[in-house]
């Protein structure tokens, strides 16, 4: 099974942070690091510390989308929060299902969220890519 994540996180979070809520969410579906294909997020994350040194740890290429494109995606659980911050309802959300190129009905892991021990958030999401 070929996997999408769509990653979110706030300003600052850390590595190990972000590295245990994709293997949380993975857990979750039953999958593991070798299922990913696909990585996405929002444009305003390009220069995000963790996601890069996650992107480079894992050999994985980071395709960030502009908020417009991701408020055009249909998911299940849009925050008013989340466009408050970034222009879009769903960041993780959105960007898997962006990255696997599929619609909702391929989403395995809606929202996962995992607050650090420093109180910073990280959020994944996981569609399945379609075959």
């Amino acid at each position: 099974m070929k996997l999408a994540l769509g990653l979110g996180c706030d300003r600052g979070t850390p590595l190990a942070t972000l590295e245990a809520a994709v293997e949380q969410a993975l857990g979750a579906c039953g999958a593991g690091l070798a299922d990913v294909a696909a990585v996405a997020s929002i444009d305003l994350k390009a220069d995000e510390p963790a996601l890069l040194q996650l992107a480079e740890k894992r050999g994985w290429t980071i395709r960030f989308h502009p908020a417009a494109e991701l408020a055009r995606v249909n998911v299940p659980n849009p925050s008013a929060t989340v466009r408050r911050h970034t222009g879009t309802p769903s960041v993780s959300e959105a960007a898997a299902l962006l990255a696997a190129g599929a619609d909702r009905t391929h989403l395995l892991i809606e929202k996962h969220r995992l607050r650090g021990p420093d109180g910073r958030n990280a959020t994944v999401s996981i569609a399945r890519i379609p075959a």
